[in-house]
């Protein structure tokens, strides 16, 4: 579950808003998937990074690990798109069992006609960009998404060092969906952990990714909870 507001005011040195955990079962034993799953039961989406070696030099899974992700929880499943031409797949991971589907504004030549396709297949619509991309590429479809995520990484592989520069990214993409009225989710991941949650969240985050912060050496359910008690 999400870990309550204490204050409205970010001045205050608490959480401002409520904030979602987002276990990325990139870390996980996928020999155990049902077993590391059910260990992340109390967080509130299941993040699915899906890689295709062209768009990030890495491969991770696709539809079949997405299917069985699905079969077994109940998990809110967030899925990320790092692929090239991601529109061409987004009904497929959407019959997989995807709730969310977010696109990274480099893999395609027609964000907004991928974001209302998202839209259109009844999923949240999420969009991201790399940490050496500007924020003004996301600008112009910031009215019509759910979700903006920050790579606090350079995408394609698990265990990276937070880039401390994309606070200052968080808190002006805060700025710009508050001035829009957005509800918008702003999302962060690579490299979050129990050091830096609390900043993420007073910066203005509201849904944090983590692998290997989460499933450490004593299982997902223990990582999860370290996690959420940094923000407390």
């Amino acid at each position: 579950m999400s870990v309550p507001a204490q204050s409205a005011d970010p001045a205050s040195g608490t959480v401002p808003r409520p904030v979602k955990l987002a276990p990325s079962i990139l870390s996980c034993d996928f020999s155990r998937l049902g077993e590391e799953l059910q260990a992340i039961a109390g967080a509130d989406y299941a993040h699915v990074d899906v890689m295709d070696g062209a768009f990030v030099p890495n491969i991770s899974f696709g539809l079949p690990i997405l299917a069985a992700a699905r079969r077994v929880s109940s998990l809110f499943m967030d899925v990320h798109l790092m692929i090239e031409r991601p529109e061409r797949y987004l009904r497929d991971f959407a019959e997989a069992g995807a709730d969310g589907i977010t696109v990274h504004v480099e893999s395609t030549q027609h964000l907004h006609r991928a974001v209302q396709s998202i839209r259109e297949l009844g999923k949240r619509a999420g969009v991201t960009l790399n940490p050496g991309t500007s924020l003004e590429a996301v600008r112009p479809v910031l009215a019509d998404v759910d979700l903006v995520l920050v790579m606090s990484v350079n995408p394609g592989f698990g265990g990276q060092k937070f880039l401390p520069a994309s606070l200052e990214r968080v808190r002006t993409l805060r700025r710009w969906l508050d001035e829009l009225g957005s509800d918008a989710e702003i999302e962060v991941d690579g490299g979050v952990n129990a050091a830096n949650a609390r900043a993420l969240a007073e910066a203005g985050a509201t849904v944090l990714v983590a692998g290997s912060a989460v499933y450490g050496p004593d299982g997902g359910a223990a990582g999860l909870e370290r996690l959420r008690a940094a923000l407390v």
